[in-house]
Formats: C-alpha cells, sequence, structure tokens
C-alpha cells in the first residue's frame, strides 16, 4: 500500500488431524481446538493482538447460528500465545500449540519471520497454518507448504500503488524499512514497482526491529532531497516514525508514502497525523453494511473498530468450520482438499479464491485518510478511493512454490 473424493469420516479423523476421537466422533481428540499466535503486548499488538480472539469468536457464533445442530465442530475451543514477533519464539509456541494444547490450526502469525518459524512446524507436525497477519511473498514461496494458507495480504500487493505516486510526480524515493523478512520483502517490492513505473530509489535505509528512534534515519533521508520517503515500518514503529518526521517538519520538504497502515495505526496518533496519505487496505470497516454490521457487534465486545487484520481472523477462522463441515471432519488433508482451489465470500473476501500456491486473492483497495473536518464519527478515518480487482490486487501464482 502506499501511503501517498471419497473417504469416510471415521477413517480420516485417525489421519494429519490429530489423534482419533474416543468417542467416535469425525472430531480429533473430539473437538476443534483453534490456536492463535501473534504479538499479544508489542508494537502489533493493536493491530491484531488480543483482539484477534473476539474476531474469531465471532466467526464461531456465526458457524453455530448457520448450522445449530447439524454442525460437524460441536465442540470448538480457542487458545491464544504471544510470539513477542521473534521467530524462535514463535517456533516454540507452535509446537506446543500443536502438540501439547491440541490445535488443529493456527492462525493470525503477524511478523514474517515469525510466520516462516511456524510454517515449517506446521509442515512437520502435518497441522494447518492460516496466515492472516504477515506479508512476506515467501509463504506462498519458496517457503510454501501443503499446510500453509496464506489469507490476507503480501507485500506485492501492498506495492501496488507505488506506480501511481510516480505518475503523479513521486519520481525519486528513499525508502526506509525494518531490517527482517516483511521489510526486506517491502523494500524489494515497492522497489521494483516503483522502477517499473519510471521512477527511482535514490537509497534503501535498513533500521533495527522494533525500534522507538528514527530520527537519525530520517535526516539521512531528508540528505538525498527525495520527491518521496518511504516508511516500510508498521504497527507502533510506524507510529513512532510519523510522530518523528512530522515534528521535524519533513511535510514540506518530501511526500511521505507508507507501505502497510492500519486503522489502529491512525486512531493511536491522530487523522491529522496522516490526513491525505493514500494507501492500499486490504479491507475496511465501513466499506458497506455487511462490513459495518461486524464492526459493530466487534465495537460492542472491545470498543474499538476491527481492523483488517481482525476481518481476515474472522474470515479464516469462518471458512476453516465451513470447510471441516463439508468435509465432515477436522483432519488435516481432508480440510485442505475442501479449501484448495475453492471460490469463497464473507465480509472479507470479495470475489475470493483459494490458489494452488496456497494464496487467497481477494479484491482489495485504494483508500485515502480523511481530512480532520470531514470525520464524522469515531474511526471513521478512511475515504475508499477505488477497488482493485482480485486478479489485479494479486500477483500471478507463485513459480517459486512447489509442494
Amino acid at each position: 500500500m502506499i501511503a501517498v473424493t471419497f473417504v469416510s469420516a471415521a477413517m480420516l479423523a485417525g489421519c494429519a488431524g490429530g489423534p482419533p476421537a474416543q468417542d467416535g466422533s469425525a472430531l480429533s481428540d473430539g473437538k476443534v481446538v483453534i490456536g492463535i499466535l501473534n504479538d499479544q503486548s508489542g508494537v502489533y499488538r493493536d493491530l491484531s493482538g488480543p483482539n484477534s480472539r473476539v474476531a474469531v469468536e465471532l466467526a464461531i457464533a456465526d458457524y453455530e447460528a448457520k448450522y445449530g445442530d447439524e454442525a460437524v465442530a460441536t465442540d470448538i475451543e480457542i487458545i491464544t500465545s504471544d510470539h513477542q514477533n521473534k521467530p524462535d519464539v514463535a517456533n516454540t509456541q507452535a509446537q506446543q500449540m500443536y502438540d501439547r494444547r491440541g490445535a488443529d490450526i493456527i492462525l493470525d502469525v503477524p511478523t514474517s519471520s515469525a510466520a516462516l518459524a511456524v510454517a515449517e512446524v506446521a509442515a512437520a507436525k502435518k497441522r494447518l497454518f492460516i496466515d492472516v497477519g504477515a506479508a512476506t511473498m515467501e509463504l506462498t514461496g519458496a517457503a510454501c507448504n501443503p499446510y500453509t494458507f496464506h489469507w490476507a495480504y503480501n507485500t506485492e500487493m501492498l506495492a501496488k500503488g507505488a506506480s501511481g505516486v510516480v505518475d503523479n510526480g513521486g519520481e525519486s524515493w528513499v525508502i526506509i524499512y525494518p531490517d527482517y523478512a516483511f521489510g526486506q520483502g517491502m523494500n524489494a517490492s515497492f522497489t521494483a514497482s516503483i522502477e517499473g513505473a519510471g521512477g527511482t530509489v535514490l537509497e534503501s535505509i535498513a533500521t533495527p526491529f522494533p525500534n522507538d528512534n528514527f530520527s537519525t534515519f530520517i535526516t539521512r533521508a531528508a540528505a538525498q532531497n527525495p520527491d518521496v520517503i518511504g516508511i516500510m515500518a508498521a504497527g507502533g514503529d510506524l507510529i513512532n516514525f510519523v510522530k518523528q518526521y512530522n515534528q521535524a517538519g519533513m511535510q514540506d520538504q518530501a511526500a511521505l508514502a507508507v507501505g502497510l497502515m492500519f486503522i489502529t495505526d491512525i486512531n493511536s496518533l491522530g487523522v491529522e497525523e496522516f490526513q491525505g496519505t493514500t494507501f492500499t487496505d486490504a479491507w475496511y470497516w465501513d466499506y458497506d453494511e455487511q462490513n459495518r454490521e461486524f464492526a459493530d457487534r466487534f465495537l460492542q465486545l472491545t470498543d474499538a473498530r476491527p481492523t483488517f487484520a481482525h476481518a481476515g481472523n474472522y474470515s479464516a477462522a469462518f471458512q476453516y468450520l465451513e470447510a471441516i463441515q463439508r468435509a465432515g471432519t477436522d483432519d488435516a488433508d481432508a480440510v485442505i482438499a475442501e479449501l484448495e482451489g475453492a471460490k469463497l465470500e464473507d465480509l472479507f473476501l470479495r470475489n475470493g479464491e483459494v490458489r494452488s500456491d496456497h494464496s487467497v486473492v481477494h479484491d482489495s483497495y485504494v483508500a485515502r485518510v480523511k481530512p480532520a473536518a470531514d470525520v464524522a464519527e469515531a474511526w471513521d478515518y478512511e475515504e475508499i478511493i477505488s477497488t482493485i480487482p482480485a486478479e489485479e490486487a494479486f500477483s500471478p501464482v507463485n513459480s517459486a512454490c512447489t509442494m
């Protein structure tokens, strides 16, 4: 984004989905266990964090209301854990979730390095992992595996808007990015988009992650006298950067491009700090009545509007339960067979489709932060300028993926 088969259910239940149920049900261990692994306390806490559990609870409620006594998943448990944005911690927590806590699936996992670690565990354990919060292309590239799905967005989708900035006069860029898998991927994707549109990246500056002091990097970027400074940080790091950027009076020197932004970022810092910023968004709570209805339910439980990560976690949980319903079991391989190639529609996935590399494509949006004077209610921060059709928002199937 830029700122500016026929096998009986009893047989299937003993396969990759965990030990067979003792009560003769089609569910491993007699229940479905959904694990949520994310940042519960750090820079990505607000964009997913504890409130992702609320989104999943709403998905479970909707599944149960839809199927009632006909539901295959009659006992659903949610477990959560904090990966602290560290891949080694994510690896350990994922293993414990699958092995000790009985998780049939892990959801969310922002922080690309952590997501890649969990994907490895999912493949080894033959348990499902649907990533919502990370952006790295590697999940559906060289690191793809049959048990991992990439649900919400990726770095190339976020970079789609950069060419428009170049076309509107933002020809020379300096990119500032966090030095780990997400930031490295964002730098590569944005550079390709900028150069493909005829622009130039004067310098790419790597920063520590997480980081609370960007002043040196802002000064270094300004010295290049670029048309645009692109910041690829997210969550708390993005908030710190924008605050320091504005304090340094950079607004009149260079346009600011934000690679990844969540509505919680705008809410935390204030709409005045971001007004006029154009970026790619995967979902917006007030896009239409369906989204607003979900957002109203979410607000009642959290006192906040949902980010696209929250909506993505709702979607991933709901579609996972729908796949169990179709399969008649929570066996991992049976569920995967129901997901692969599926065309999906829900409040998050518009024109959604699961492709052969396990990327999930869907319509996305070009959004602009409203001027403060146009904000009609709390969290009314975005104007959706246009819709990017799914086939345009996402690149073709990743040729680096071999399963």
